[in-house]
Order: C-alpha cells, then structure tokens, then sequence
C-alpha cells in the first residue's frame, strides 16, 4: 500500500491520483490527512503540497487541484527529456513539473469549458488545444509522466511492487452505413441511381441492380470480413451502430427492417455492440434512452459503449445524460479531422464534471482519431501516421484505439490500405 499525504483531500486529488497511480501503474493507494499517521508510516509514502515534511519523497503541488471552478489560467510548457511538462516546479521536488495537476488540466478537458471558437458544427477545434499550439498531440503525455514518476518511486522505494502492465489493441468500426444499396427505400434508391445515371455511372448502375436482385453482396456489407479477422488474436472490436435519425438525408435509412435488426443481432453475438448517437439529439435525453432501450432490446443485454455522431463533444450536458442512463463507455474523445492524444492518455478515464466538481463512473475512451482523417493521403502516409501512434502507445503499455468505418473495408483499390492495417497491423495474435 501507498501511503500519499494532502492537506486537503479535494474531489480533484482524488481523481487525478487514481488515474495516474491506480489505472496506469496498478498502485494500491490510501490518502490521509493526519499527519502523525502519515509520519509514523514506514512503508512507501509520498506528500503532495508546497513544502516536504521531512525526506519523504515529495512533488509540489499547483493550486489547480485544491480550487473549485474554471478560470482562464496560465499554463506553462516546457521540455522533459523525450517529452514535454507543464506546471514546472522548484527544484525542492523529485519532478520538475506537478504532473497530477497537469494531468488533471489535460483529463478534465479544463480547456474546453473556457470561452474558445467552435467549428461549423459547434465542435472544439484541436487548433484551439494546448496540446495543438505546444506540438504534443502526438503523445500521450499523462502516460508518458506516471512512466517516469513510477521510475522514480522505485528509486526511491525498491521494495514498491508495480504491477505488468500490457499493451492492448482495441478498434472501433463505425456502421452508420450499414448498407451501400441495400435498404435505402424506394425513394433514396430512385434518386441514387438518377444521379449515377446522369453521371453517366454505369458500373456503379450495374452494382446496385446486381446488389438489389441478391446477385452480389452489398459493397458496405464488411461484417463477415470483420469478425473472421478476430480469430486467433487478443485485440478487441466494437461495432457501432445507428438507429436513430441520420445526419443528412443521404445517412438515412430504415432501421426497422428486419435484415438490419438481424445484422446487430448476429455482429453482437461475437463482439461489443455500441450505438451512435444521433447528432441532431444529442441533447435530448428521452430520446437518447429510447435508442438505448431498442439497442438492448436486439442485443438481450445492457448498452454498455456509446458515441456521439459527428464527434460532438458538448461538455458536459451529453456526458451527464449518459451517467444517468448509466451508460458504461463514451467513444467521442478525439478530433474528427486530426490524429492524437485529446485528453493527454492513451489509458480509459472516468469524465469529470467540472461545473458539479464531482467524479463520474463514465468511462471515456482514449480513441487516437479515425480513417476519415486521413483518406485523402497516400497509402504509405497513412501506415507511416498511424503506426507512429502505435509504436508511442506501444511504449507505455497502454491501449491503443482506433476508428475506422465499415466502408473502409469495401474490397477496392482504395481501402488496400485499411484492410491492410486492421487485419495484419492491429492485430494482436494469440502466443
């Protein structure tokens, strides 16, 4: 057990500690406020404030975790080896930087409550991150700081058993589209092949007739490849869903037919089924548990992964909806159109509610960003950025996520490079 000494035990210390020390390095941990227990203590311990009492091992605190409210506060960066810190200290402690105060600024999403431009869609750009602006979206630098900070501990305490902790694989595949012809209805069906024929599509024209007499397979139909591709390995896939309304007119389709129904219900017999939330309701908390409720009642158990169409992160209304419909798992932390760490880790953390100061038991995911930021590079670009990503996480033992959508897999030309890196890549083969 280790012993860690506050003044204050603030919601905040308490959260940000057991990321760091209980999720990431598998610490036992135990806070006290007494000072003769903590003194007469002689196991490993360390003090959290802004003096040592003595030679304990020691880090100086930033007063961001023993305030309450949100205000526009300076942050500072500066290098750290091969990484980066903020909140540098005196050189009184055993860090240079405060990381559980940097670390809470990152996993609260701090920056996000301030006032900050917002994209078309009401979304937080990554150019208004500080993590942007410092060039460190790349890292998952809450991990790479409780990395060094365990190192330390053992310095300082070798008998402080830290458990192994294992690299884990775990990727996402969106199915909004479930369907490229298939179930469009009559009326959408009419108008897509209008507009092939007008642009003079006629492989595409022959495809759909194809697809819709039972001569082919729907070009989006990827589910089959999917799941053939998880035996034999240790990596983890959830499928994601929409049965609520689309975004635009060419996203919607008839979720009660009763082929659809049959696809969740097969896919969620081999792997997590999540459901997308649908953008136009995000803030609708009725329907958000009506499309819960149909989702458990094809699948035959609780919904346990959500996440929010067009990556609308809207703190914190949609993630409170969520914690009272107790959902388990939100999916929607990371950048539509850019690669990175959002939140600073590649370890699943609880939401934090900044206007309340309360922990939640919602788990946000660490996703690092999805195919559709890249599609538009080559193929030896796109390699080359996503297992960078995968090599960093790789190196902190930690999970590594990714999105990609089931028309990634279409079997063209195009998508060599996505069937490539989820089957051969991302894949994790059993020993």
């Amino acid at each position: 057990m280790f012993l860690i000494f506050v003044s204050n035990l603030t919601p905040r210390v308490d959260y940000v500690f057991k990321h760091i020390c209980t999720r990431i390095l598998g610490l036992s941990i135990k806070f006290t406020t007494n000072l003769e227990e903590f003194l007469a203590h002689h196991g490993p311990k360390m003090s959290y404030g802004k003096r040592p009492l003595g030679g304990e091992y020691f880090v100086q605190a930033h007063d961001l975790l023993f305030v309450q409210g949100i205000e526009d506060i300076e942050v500072p960066v500066r290098s750290w080896g091969e990484t980066i810190g903020i909140f540098p200290t005196p050189e009184r402690g055993q860090l240079p930087f405060d990381i559980f105060a940097g670390g809470f600024y990152l996993l609260s999403r701090y920056e996000e409550y301030l006032p900050h431009v917002k994209d078309d869609l009401g979304r937080y750009p990554f150019t208004e991150s500080l993590a942007f602006r410092h060039d460190f979206l790349q890292w998952p630098v809450v991990d790479q700081w409780a990395v060094k900070f365990g190192l330390t501990l053992q310095n300082a305490y070798p008998e402080l058993m830290m458990p192994l902790r294992h690299f884990k694989v775990h990727s996402i595949v969106e199915a909004k589209r479930p369907y490229e012809f298939l179930q469009r209805g009559l009326v959408r069906s009419c108008i897509g092949l209008l507009g092939d024929l007008y642009k003079l599509k006629i492989g595409r024209v022959l495809q759909r007739f194809q697809v819709l007499s039972g001569r082919r397979k729907d070009p989006y139909d990827t589910f089959n490849w999917l799941l053939n591709n998880l035996k034999g390995n240790r990596s983890k896939l959830t499928l994601f869903f929409m049965l609520g309304e689309g975004y635009s007119f060419r996203e919607d389709f008839n979720t009660k037919q009763e082929r659809f129904r049959q696809l969740i219900k097969m896919t969620s017999d081999y792997v997590e089924v999540g459901l997308v939330l649908s953008y136009h309701w995000l803030l609708n908390q009725n329907q958000i548990k009506s499309e819960k409720q149909q989702m458990e009642e094809l699948t035959h158990r609780p919904l346990s992964a959500t996440f929010n169409d067009r990556q609308m992160v809207q703190l914190p209304q949609v993630y409170r909806s969520l914690v009272e419909l107790e959902v388990a798992s939100d999916y929607t932390m990371y950048y539509y159109n850019k690669l990175g760490f959002r939140a600073g880790t590649c370890t699943p953390f609880l939401f934090y509610d900044l206007d309340f100061e309360v922990k939640t038991p919602l788990v946000l995911q660490p996703v690092v960003g999805k195919s559709l930021a890249l599609n538009y590079g080559k193929a030896s670009d796109i390699e080359g950025a996503v297992m960078a990503l995968f090599r960093t996480v790789e190196k902190v033992k930690g999970t590594f996520m990714f999105m990609f959508s089931n028309r990634d897999f279409e079997p063209s030309v195009d998508n060599k490079i996505w069937r490539y890196l989820f089957s051969e890549k991302l894949m994790l083969r059993e020993r």
